[in-house]
C-alpha cells in the first residue's frame, strides 16, 4: 500500500487571487506546505495538484512534484481524485489530502492522521480535529465543530455551536474544532466524488457532510497541534508573525 499526500493548490481564489504563491518568510507557501508535509516519514510521496502554469513553475522550482490537473473542479478533493486517477494509485492505496493554505501542517499531524485510518474498523476515511475552549470559536460560523460517538468516529459536523449549551452558562465549552486534513482509500476517494451534494451539505457548505449523508463513516483522530490555514491576507500577516517564533518539527 502507497501512502501519498496530495497538495490541491488552486491559483484564482476568490478572497485572495495567488495565494498559494503568497510569501512566507521569504518562499512561497506552496513550498512550506510541501517541505513540512514531506517531513512525515509515512508518506512515500508528496505531490501539488493544480491548474495553474505559475504554480506549477513555483513547484518545480523549489524542486518539488506537480501535476497538472483540469480547471472545471468544484472542490480540492475532486482535484486530487483526478491527480490519484493521473497517478495510477491502486484501489487500497491511501491519500492524504494536505490542503495548499496550511503552511502550519506538521508530520506528526500526518502521522496520527494516516494511523487513525490505518487503525480503523469500518470507515474508509479520516479526518483532524483538536480540542480548544475558545468561546471565540465556538461562537464563529467559520470555525467547524465536529462531535464523535464513543469510538471517534464524526456524528455531525457544523458552523453553529456545537454540541449545544442548552442551559447556558459563562464558562467556555470543551468541543472538537475540526481541521480541514483528510485521509482516504483511494477507492472511496473515487466513489465520494461521483456522490450527488446531500442537502446538509448544501445548507453548511461542509463537503464531509456528504460522506455522512450517503451512510459512510469518517474516524476522527485527535490531532497534536492546532493549525489557522490561510484564507486572507490578513490570516498571512497573522502566520507571518508567528513564524518569527519557534517552530516545531
Amino acid at each position: 500500500m502507497k501512502i501519498i499526500a496530495i497538495i490541491p493548490a488552486r491559483y484564482d481564489s476568490t478572497r485572495f487571487p495567488g495565494k498559494p504563491l503568497a510569501l512566507i518568510a521569504g518562499r512561497p507557501m506552496i513550498q512550506h506546505v510541501c517541505e513540512r508535509s514531506a517531513q512525515a516519514g509515512v508518506l512515500q510521496r508528496v505531490v501539488v495538484a493544480t491548474d495553474d502554469h505559475r504554480v506549477a513553475q513555483a513547484v518545480n522550482a523549489f524542486g518539488g512534484e506537480v501535476i497538472m490537473t483540469r480547471e472545471d473542479h468544484p472542490s480540492g478533493t475532486d482535484r486530487i481524485a483526478e491527480a490519484a486517477r493521473i497517478l495510477q494509485l491502486e484501489r487500497g492505496d491511501m491519500v492524504i489530502n494536505v490542503q495548499g493554505d496550511e503552511p502550519m501542517v506538521s508530520k506528526d499531524m500526518i502521522e496520527v492522521l494516516v494511523e487513525s485510518l490505518k487503525n480503523a474498523n469500518g470507515p474508509e476515511m479520516a479526518t483532524l480535529a483538536f480540542p480548544t475552549e475558545s468561546l471565540q470559536g465556538y461562537e464563529d460560523p467559520h470555525v467547524v465543530k465536529v462531535v464523535v460517538d464513543m469510538h471517534g468516529r464524526a456524528l455531525y459536523f457544523s458552523r453553529s455551536p456545537l454540541p449545544f449549551l442548552r442551559d447556558g452558562g459563562s464558562a467556555p465549552l470543551s468541543y472538537l474544532r475540526h481541521l480541514g486534513f483528510y485521509a482516504y482509500r483511494n477507492s472511496f476517494l473515487q466513489t465520494f466524488t461521483q456522490l450527488p451534494e446531500g442537502k446538509l451539505e448544501a445548507r453548511e457548505k461542509l463537503e464531509q457532510l456528504r460522506a455522512l449523508e450517503h451512510g459512510h463513516s469518517i474516524q476522527v483522530a485527535i490531532s497534536p497541534r492546532e493549525t489557522h490555514g490561510v484564507d486572507t491576507p490578513e490570516d498571512l500577516a497573522t502566520i507571518e508573525r508567528q513564524w518569527g517564533k519557534p517552530q516545531a518539527d
